[in-house]
């Protein structure tokens, strides 16, 4: 059956193809002509036109690509957009609308109006982190600068207001600030120079931001004068928290451990090291332990807690350069930081074309290195929190003035910069130095456990000290992190650790891991 299928389909072809051209063949040479001519038109009009037919099909796509992208800024990204903090054009609200109150999640108001003057309830207490509304705006202040202009009130109350050429109550921003925490913080520094950032790490809320030198912004207009006059050298507007970059001293060696334990994954777990002189020669770089300590045979648990300088400088001579710059900046350095105000970009210069001399000091976070406390606060955070990073926010939800909640906001992540064995391995270690290690004294009878690490950092030709503390309370099940740093600590005696106990001490006595 199929053979004769076939040979009747190629009969009716035969057939189909010998009709046509009997047809021709009844053709005066004339329509002949004009018909071959028609054949080439039709040929070199295909030709013309495919060109045409591509670029209709470019254009629809991009037509309809555009008319996409506004629906999705329209419906997703138009909030985002017309509150970011660059959009100036917001300040033409303040025509309308009276700008709304910032409060504390705990309910505090830090920032409100007294008649035309935009008061500050608790002077210096919150200074950088809510900020100031005068000049450039700072802090909430400016990040929430669209929810504090915009008015939720009801429908009628805000028509009557507009017949009567007055201005509606703008919407209130409910920060994620602790009261609590945002005073035991600013009372452990004292009167220290430096800065404490206090954080969620499941979540990324900032539960309490402070820098010191501080100011009152109720005084706004002198601290501005004084700050920008020619002669002044004046640093306090300078939120050290999130613009501060500091040599991160030994709070580094977290970092450095973890691009050991990648590099040299069976290797770190059979380390040792034997701190038996009070310096040793690395890559022609004498290095010493603070103090000029000597700690023995140590594994890698036990340099870290015992945060062993010449330990780690032998370490970092083992690593490859630019791998460990890779580790680096999957942790954010060299880029900026997933925060909505303005902020530091953290600094690694090491690569594989660098002089080897530099990798010692490095190792252990002093050479050229500098962090700021909020990056260093997001890197103890992603290990609290099993590896994933959270982006950092100062804005819990918005309200009208009369408390309905107008919009929540959730947490974000970043990305995840480890596996749960890194995880784990590192949380292990950090642990130890607050049990037997060089934080051990100041966590001495706490009713929590907490994972950390200490730093001391020399500046000013090895004059002055900074003092560092990185961690987390509650190993197991996380809920608050900290990253703290003094200034001068050498004179003040203020030491970071010491801080660190008070914020998790007031966190637990505040009841709020409940």
């Amino acid at each position: 059956m199929k053979k004769k299928e076939e040979a009747l389909k190629k009969s009716q072809k035969k057939r189909n193809r010998h009709k046509k051209e009997l047809d021709i063949s009844l053709l005066t040479p004339e329509q002949r002509d004009f018909l071959e001519k028609e054949e080439k038109i039709d040929k070199i009009n295909e030709k013309m036109n495919r060109p045409v037919i591509g670029i209709t099909y470019i254009c629809s796509f991009l037509i309809f690509g555009l008319i996409a992208y506004i629906m999705h800024f329209m419906i997703v990204e138009k909030d985002e957009v017309i509150a970011n903090a660059a959009n100036t054009r917001l300040d033409r609200y303040a025509a309308d609308v009276i700008r709304g109150d910032i409060v504390t999640s705990d309910g505090k108001v830090v920032a409100t109006n007294n008649g035309d003057a935009r008061y500050y309830p608790y002077d210096q207490l919150f200074a950088h982190v809510v900020g100031y509304s005068g000049y450039t705006k700072a802090g909430i202040e400016l990040v929430g600068n669209y929810h504090l202009l915009e008015s939720h009130a009801n429908a009628a109350e805000r028509v009557i207001h507009t017949l009567r050429e007055e201005k509606n109550i703008g919407d209130t921003v409910v920060s994620t600030l602790n009261y609590e925490l945002q005073r035991t913080a600013y009372d452990a520094l004292g009167y220290a120079d430096g800065a404490v950032v206090v954080m969620e790490p499941d979540t990324g809320k900032i539960l309490a931001m402070v820098s010191k030198p501080d100011f009152n912004p109720n005084e706004i207009d002198a601290v501005w004068e004084e700050a920008n006059s020619g002669n002044s050298d004046s640093s306090v507007l300078l939120n050290r928290a999130t613009q501060g970059l500091y040599p991160p001293g030994s709070t580094f060696k977290i970092l450095t451990t973890l691009s050991f334990m990648r590099q040299q994954p069976e290797k770190y777990k059979e380390y040792h090291y034997n701190c038996s002189l009070e310096e040793q020669t690395f890559n022609n770089v004498t290095v010493h332990c603070y103090g000029r300590k000597t700690h023995g045979e140590e594994d890698l648990s036990q340099a870290l807690a015992n945060s062993c300088n010449q330990a780690y400088a032998d370490i970092g001579t083992q690593l490859n350069v630019n791998k460990w710059r890779d580790t680096l900046e999957d942790f954010l350095f060299n880029k900026s930081l997933p925060y909505t105000d303005s902020s530091a970009t953290s600094r690694f210069c090491l690569d594989g074309k660098s002089d080897k001399g530099y990798i010692p000091q490095t190792a252990f976070g002093q050479g050229d290195t500098l962090i700021s406390p909020l990056h260093n606060a997001l890197i103890v955070s992603t290990i609290a929190n099993g590896g994933l990073m959270m982006k950092p926010y100062l804005i819990d939800s918005i309200e009208n003035y009369k408390g309905t909640r107008i919009k929540k906001f959730s947490p974000s992540s970043y990305d995840t910069l480890m596996t749960s064995d890194e995880v784990d391995t590192l949380t292990s270690y950090m642990r130890k130095v607050v049990t037997e290690g060089t934080a051990a004294s100041y966590f001495a009878g706490a009713q929590y456990e907490a994972a950390g690490k200490t730093g001391t950092a020399e500046y000013d030709n090895g004059n002055h000290d900074y003092s560092w503390f990185v961690g987390f309370s509650n190993p197991d099940h996380p809920d608050v992190a900290v990253s703290i740093i003094v200034e001068e600590s050498d004179v003040n005696g203020v030491k970071a650790s010491a801080v660190a106990r008070q914020i998790f001490d007031a966190y637990y006595a505040n009841g709020l891991d409940q």
